[in-house]
């Protein structure tokens, strides 16, 4: 620092001296001219001169200049926040000063780096040619450069996208005017409270900074806060904060009368439009007003997309910015890439990739000689890249070409199959058949010579269990507790080894190979031009599979196969180091071509003279390909069928997904979609003793020796399960006794209390009197069977009697007999079951079987689990809902509370004049249930499991409401007809609409017609009719590929015939479904196509379905319906996905706690109304269940009146009646 003082002071005193010296000389010279001169040029302003400061010795740093005290502090809290230093700079105004021409860093500046040579030729007669020469460093640091220019770019955008500038952009201008759309759908659907959230956040962070706000809300009419720009302050930055609270729905988006409103205020530098939906009128109005009112004026306007779904806003909010100098900002919650559309992203993003096209054009150039000029390296460079191979330019992991880093394993792989012999369940001996059997008893039958019947052992009712054995017989089983827990803790420790066996199959080359377990193997690796792209896929495979697992085999040969058979070597190979390496080094070398010849390959690797001659053929083939052989699948299956029996060789599949793009003319020779692939494969490898394994990218797909790990994990959880349920059912038993044993406490405290309350007796009642003994079953029997006979009767011979039975049973006392004999009259609605008496051979000891029961139905009914199949059907919504509706699963609330015994009864005393209650309407809660009042006999434990399977079974109803809204289905609907006639609109009206048509075509084809359809055919119909094919065809897959180039075809133009298009389709006998797409109404008129179409279609029940498609015209919507009505099809209006997910996505993340939050969107199609409705239907049973549930806890049971007083004596032994709480029980006790 003192050198540079110094350095500058000496600069400082010369420049001085040099002034001084000048200012003497003109002094003098003026004093030599006369006085009038010397008076006119001292009065003249002196003319400017620049001051020439000589250079620094070095460059200094405009960074090291301290101006200020506290400048060292300012650069410091500066240094990390370059890319977003400038707040109030657009990026546009950033980049001129951080662009790439700024930095020097264009191709141009790359080129002026280069020194050019003119070296001499070899021969004479050629031309010399120039060459360019770098420096290794310039280049390098160039690079250098770029790449730091890039990583700005990315903090500035990372900066740009945090806090409220993620959701609003960077807000200029210091008197700003906002716009704000408050129109229906922008509030709907629960936005409301997040939108007002993020202004106010924007009003805190951004606009607080500001000099004047002016705030507006428009819906169909619009709302100023203010008359005028108000300066900031923390009034009106609190009144903002307020009124945008109070903001709710105010109907459409006129967004044009809120623009002449806000255009009329003063004092506004700065326009800012959230708009959240399309406004009412077109872009081309809004632009022209806006252009109009902008002439001599500069009113730059910010665009704001806020979670907008219609593309149209997008484009109109676009285009205002862009007209009026402003800027463009997007926000989508669900969709984040589409943020990365707005001016200023999209601005930093395009200087991204200009200094990433830079960088490519750096590496080109180090590829290739450098010519005389660049265009000539860019020829040469083309010409020289055209002789290479394309797997040249596939890229390549790290260390590809690199020799193999060999790994012999220490041990023999086995397959899954082998591995489980020994490791499985049966091996283990923890089956658990194996291990009940010693406690196992099968029940026996006897014939019971009193009875005359065969009767059954019963269970041991405190620790046997009767278990379903594996061959489907009922065994009776002792549960121990102890020994079960056991068992299942060496359970879960077999289902870890079971779990560590899958990670180690998927991991390593076994994620590509599986398991290679034999010892002489022959590697088949596809090398068909449908592999191009994937060459450098293939190779990495191979290296992997030498690396890990060719170690420790005996022998290994490589065949690759295309059109042409290669093979590495003529016989197989020890795997020696020099081996690997050098079949590795073949390997690289390998180029794709032509179609699959499987066979060729196949019939190389199992014929092998030389093989055979030295005793090291083939133990197994693993075929490595991505699609199906060039041959037939029997042809091959046979031939493999043949090479492999009678000895131990075995083929193995592996497939790979791999896209189906044809990189060359050659076609292969067969094609099949990938699961027709895995299917073909499949049954190759079966067909030879071998297994499949399928994997992709992402992970493995199927795979044989997993899946047989996993069923056997799956088979030791179903053991575990069926464990804990044995020791539920005595655990149950357990409860149900002490249970017993706490209500027979309670009634024999009851009975002592009650005798407290009674007088004692006196003294002489204390001996008792002898009872006459007890009349036995036999004689109450016979004495029933008397009195059930007439009185005229008595000379009928009486019943037999045993003579040991005379002396010892005494008659019946008379009033003991009145009792007895009482006749009951029977319930009509309760039967009596029908017994038989008979003595036993123990003394007088009679004994009673029952031969009939009576069928007693339950009143009360339960809360049913539905049952719904994960796959969806391909039925109607209506056909659907008859199988899983509320009401067919048993979940209508309303059916449940409907019963007899729920009736609210109400009786008229005459003594009060007044109809009065029963006594149990207290008892239960009252609802009113479509208008009568009935008593909730549900228990809240009841309600509770209600609600679950009513929450389960409307996650399944949104499930179908989202695959009803995904794919093809969300245009044309469910296709549910096996023989179809698509007919389809190509009117001058369908113009704007057409590009959506031909994908969504072309989904459908692929996508319904092709796996749900037995035959289909397509019409186009505008002015003419032309149809695809002449009658309905199958789905095949070269049909399907004519039909997605046929519809491609399509020109929207004409009219609209449709009556024509329907007697085309109609004129086919196989018809039984035509699907009509239109966006307006017939040529024709509506009732003569609904009278033509009934005649068609008389006797044989053609359902015509009817598609709306971005058809606003209610008349033309009505014709589509009454025609589907008519002919018992359906009518489907095609929705914007977006509302449909964004109310499935709400729906299940609210857990169904609102019952109008959010609303379901207003579905027109049939499908999608029927399902809407069940799904309301749902929800509203829901919410009453909730309310229905606190009703209990508001009602007063009698019990806790009887039970409030319980004694202390209870409540020390832990007996407490039930609605108290209890102590848990121990395992041990419940076990006990």
């Amino acid at each position: 620092m003192a050198t540079e003082e110094s350095e500058t002071s000496s600069l400082a005193e010369e420049e001085t001296s040099s002034d001084e010296g000048e200012t003497l000389r003109r002094l003098q010279d003026a004093s030599s001219q006369p006085d009038e001169t010397f008076i006119t040029e001292s009065r003249k302003r002196p003319e400017w001169r620049d001051i020439d400061i000589p250079p620094a010795p070095y460059p200094l740093s405009n960074d090291m200049f301290i101006t200020k005290v506290e400048h060292t502090k300012n650069l410091m809290r500066a240094k990390d926040v370059e890319a977003g230093f400038g707040e109030g700079q657009s990026s546009e105004e950033w980049l001129i000063n951080h662009s790439i021409e700024h930095e020097g860093l264009t191709i141009k500046d790359v080129l002026t780096k280069g020194k050019v040579t003119q070296p001499k030729s070899k021969m004479s007669s050629e031309k010399p040619m120039k060459h360019l020469q770098f420096e290794a460093t310039d280049v390098n640091e160039f690079e250098y450069k770029l790449n730091l220019a890039i990583e700005q770019y990315h903090k500035r955008i990372k900066w740009l996208l945090q806090g409220t500038k993620r959701h609003f952009g960077l807000v200029k201008g210091t008197r700003v005017a906002v716009l704000i759309d408050t129109s229906d759908a922008n509030c709907a659907f629960g936005r409301i409270n997040a939108f007002k959230d993020e202004i106010v956040h924007l009003i805190d962070e951004q606009l607080s900074t500001k000099d004047g706000l002016y705030f507006m809300s428009f819906g169909t009419d619009v709302q100023p806060l203010w008359d005028n720009v108000r300066d900031v302050n923390v009034r009106t930055l609190q009144e903002a904060r307020e009124w945008m609270a109070r903001r709710e729905g105010t109907g459409g988006c006129n967004l044009l009368r809120a623009l002449k409103k806000v255009l009329t205020v003063k004092k506004v530098n700065y326009l800012l439009i959230i708009l959240g939906n399309c406004p009412d009128q077109t872009t081309e109005i809004l632009c022209n007003y806006v252009e109009q009112c902008m002439v001599g004026r500069a009113l730059p306007i910010h665009t704001v997309a806020y979670d907008s779904s219609n593309h149209m806003a997008n484009v109109t909010l676009r285009t205002l910015a862009e007209r009026s100098g402003g800027r463009y900002h997007c926000y989508a919650s669900g969709c984040t890439e589409q943020i990365y559309t707005g001016t200023d992203i999209s601005t930093l993003l395009r200087e991204s990739k200009r200094a990433q096209d830079v960088i490519a054009k750096i590496k080109e150039m180090r590829t290739g000689m450098m010519g005389d000029a660049l265009i000539s390296i860019m020829n040469e460079i083309s010409y020289e890249v055209e002789k290479l191979p394309q797997s040249r330019f596939l890229p390549r992991p790290p260390n590809h070409s690199g020799p193999l880093n060999i790994e012999t394993p220490n041990f023999q792989p086995k397959t899954s199959e082998v591995w489980l012999k020994t490791n499985g369940l049966k091996g283990k001996k923890l089956n658990l058949y194996q291990v009940l059997s010693p406690n196992a008893f099968s029940p026996i039958e006897e014939f019971i010579p009193v009875i005359k019947k065969v009767v059954t052992s019963q269970v041991h009712e405190k620790s046997m269990a009767q278990f379903q054995w594996h061959d489907g017989t009922v065994k009776n089983v002792h549960v121990d507790p102890t020994m079960l827990y056991d068992y299942q803790k060496r359970l879960g420790a077999i289902v870890k080894t079971y779990e560590r066996r899958v990670d180690w199959l998927s991991s390593g080359s076994r994620r590509i190979w599986g398991t290679v377990c034999e010892n002489r193997v022959v590697i088949l690796v596809d090398l068909s031009i449908m592999n191009a792209n994937y060459l450098i896929h293939v190779q990495h495979s191979l290296r992997l599979l030498l690396e890990e697992q060719m170690g420790n085999k005996a022998y290994f040969n490589i065949v690759a196969f295309g059109s042409v058979m290669k093979s590495w070597k003529k016989s197989l190979q020890p795997p020696t180091p020099e081996n690997l390496q050098n079949a590795w080094r073949w390997v690289l070398n390998l180029e794709c071509g032509g179609s699959r010849n499987f066979l060729e390959g196949y019939k190389y690797a199992v014929e092998n003279d030389l093989d055979e001659k030295f005793h090291t053929a083939a133990q197994g083939v693993y075929l490595f390909t991505s699609g199906v052989p060039d041959q037939e699948e029997d042809v091959i299956c046979s031939y493999i069928a043949e090479t492999c029996g009678g000895n131990d060789l075995k083929l193995h599949c592996i497939l790979f997904s791999a896209d189906d793009n044809i990189t060359s003319g050659t076609m292969p020779g067969r094609y099949a979609n990938i699961n027709k692939t895995a299917e073909a494969l499949k049954n190759m490898a079966h067909t030879g003793r071998g297994r499949f394994h399928w994997f992709n990218e992402s992970g493995i797909i199927e795979s044989d020796d997993i899946t047989a790990v996993l069923n056997e994990r799956d088979r030791a959880v179903n053991y575990s399960q069926k464990c804990a349920m044995l020791v539920d059912s005595v655990k149950r038993r357990a409860e149900e006794r002490r249970a017993l044993k706490y209500h027979q406490a309670l009634a024999i405290e009851n009975g002592h209390q009650d005798r407290k309350m009674l007088n004692k007796r006196p003294k002489s009642a204390e001996k008792k009197a002898l009872i006459p003994p007890k009349p036995t079953q036999l004689f109450l029997a016979r004495k029933q069977l008397l009195e059930n006979k007439d009185t005229d009767s008595s000379d009928k011979q009486k019943p037999w009697r045993p003579q040991s039975a005379k002396a010892t049973i005494p008659g019946v006392s008379s009033s003991h007999a009145g009792c007895l004999g009482e006749k009951v009259p029977p319930s009509k609605k309760s039967g009596r079951p029908a017994t038989q008496v008979f003595y036993t051979e123990v003394g007088n000891d009679v004994g009673v079987v029952f031969r009939q029961y009576p069928k007693e139905k339950s009143v009360r009914k339960h809360i049913r689990q539905p049952i719904i199949p994960d796959m969806e059907e391909i039925i109607t919504t209506k056909q659907w809902l008859k199988k899983y509706s509320l009401l067919k699963l048993g979940l209508d609330l309303h059916k449940l509370c409907a019963g007899p015994d729920c009736t609210h009864d109400k009786r008229k005393v005459g003594t009060l004049h007044r109809r009065v209650a029963a006594k149990y309407c207290s008892i239960f809660p009252s609802v009113e249930i479509k208008g009568v009042v009935k008593h909730l006999q549900l228990l809240p434990h009841e309600l509770e499991e209600y609600e679950t399977q009513v929450e389960r079974l409307l996650k399944r109803y949104v499930s179908r409401l989202q695959w009803l809204l995904s794919g093809s289905r969300r245009v044309f609907g469910v296709i549910t007809e096996k023989k179809v006639a698509i007919l389809v609109d190509t009117s001058g009206s369908m113009g704007p609409h057409l590009p959506e048509l031909k994908k969504e075509l072309a989904s459908l084809v692929w996508d319904q017609l092709c796996l749900n359809t037995e035959k289909f055919n397509l019409i186009r119909f505008s002015s003419d009719v032309d149809t695809w094919q002449v009658q309905l065809v199958e789905p095949t897959d070269e049909f399907c590929h004519d039909a997605v180039q046929w519809q491609a075809t399509f020109v929207a133009e004409g009219n609209t015939n449709t009556l024509g298009a329907l007697e085309e389709a109609f004129q086919d006998s196989a018809v039984d479904g035509v699907y009509l797409l239109t966006d307006g109404k017939p040529d024709q008129s509506a009732s003569m196509v609904l009278k033509e179409v009934a005649k068609m279609n008389e006797g044989r029940g053609v359902h015509v379905n009817t598609i709306s498609f971005n058809c606003d015209d209610s008349t033309a919507n009505s014709f589509l319906k009454q025609l589907a009505s008519e002919t018992g099809g359906r009518y489907h209006r095609c929705h914007g996905d977006y509302d449909g997910h964004m109310f499935a996505h709400r729906l299940l993340t609210s857990e169904f706690q609102d019952e109008d939050d959010p609303n379901i969107p207003p579905f027109e199609g049939d499908d999608l109304r029927r399902l809407g409705a069940e799904i309301m239907k749902a929800r509203q049973y829901l919410t009453e269940s909730r309310q229905w549930r606190s009703l209990h806890s508001q009602t007063t049971k009698p019990h806790q009146k009887q039970y409030s007083k319980t004694s202390p004596e209870l409540l020390d032994a832990g007996k407490v009646p039930n609605g108290t709480s209890t102590r848990p029980l121990s395992a041990s006790a419940a076990f006990r």
